[in-house]
């Protein structure tokens, strides 16, 4: 379970065009976040058919958030750029040599990663683009915040 290089540099993307406020160009967004302008356009374009960004043309134009930050859900986000962690699906994808997993009637790998996946969408549910606007001290002392992780000792 890895995120992808999507997913990553999607947020990083998004969150470049919710600090600055304004519209930012390909080859701004390309050079601030290091990624080539075709991997940046590549990215936009999910984000904008998604409708978290909007694109203008002309002199003035560039990517601009299609919706205040409080209204875009990181969840959605992250599903739109590459989907979630365990999918539905994840076991008959998976089933070795067999057509069907031997797992498949009493498996307690497949209960420990739809447990994972529950608990990365309910944190994931309840953060939103303006949540990353924060710098990494606030943005973990929010997330000790939340239910459930106030054990948290890997964020400091």
């Amino acid at each position: 379970m890895k995120l992808t290089s999507n997913e990553e540099y999607g947020l990083r993307c998004l969150v470049r065009i919710g600090l600055t406020g304004s519209s930012l160009t390909i080859p701004e967004i390309s050079k601030a976040e290091g990624v080539s302008p075709a991997y940046a356009a590549k990215i936009l374009r999910i984000l904008r058919r998604a409708g978290f960004i909007k694109a203008a043309r002309g002199k003035e134009g560039g990517y601009m958030l299609a919706r205040p930050a409080d209204r875009i859900v990181i969840g959605d986000v992250i599903d739109a750029l590459g989907g979630r962690l365990f999918e539905t699906d994840f076991c008959s994808q998976h089933s070795g040599q067999q057509s069907v997993c031997t797992h498949s009637v009493d498996c307690s790998v497949r209960s420990l990663w739809r447990t994972v996946q529950v608990l990365v969408d309910q944190v994931l549910s309840k953060t939103t683009l303006q949540d990353l606007l924060r710098n990494e001290q606030e943005m973990n002392s929010w997330v000790r915040s939340l239910p459930g992780t106030s054990r948290l000792s890997m964020i400091q």
